[in-house]
């Protein structure tokens, strides 16, 4: 079965020891690379990933921010169709749960 395509706009909730996160990612081609932005809808803070890698139906990525608190994190979702399921890590902080799904074009 083919995989379905990552690309798009994707509402994520992160579980963090501070709370609950939204944030906004969105994945597009750029050059036959992947390429993202996350934004955070409470602070309105917008991001590049960096290190953003596609395995199958898995995708990681890095992003540094400023707020709430300033972090280097590190993302492992696997994508299901328009769901997305995995973790957010901070260093040595206990990994987040991350869940999401994709926005309608």
């Amino acid at each position: 079965m083919p995989q379905s395509p990552i690309e798009g706009t994707w509402e994520l909730s992160i579980q963090t020891p501070l709370g609950r996160q939204h944030t906004v990612l969105t994945l597009s081609r750029y050059n036959g690379g992947l390429t993202g932005t996350m934004r955070d809808v409470r602070h309105g803070e917008q991001v590049e990933l960096t290190d953003l890698e596609q395995h199958g139906a898995q995708l990681c990525w890095a992003q540094s921010i400023t707020r709430p608190m300033r972090l280097n994190l590190v993302f492992e979702v696997v994508v299901d169709g328009d769901a997305m399921t995995g973790q957010a890590k901070a260093g040595r902080l206990p990994a987040s749960r991350v869940t999401g799904h994709r926005l309608p074009p």
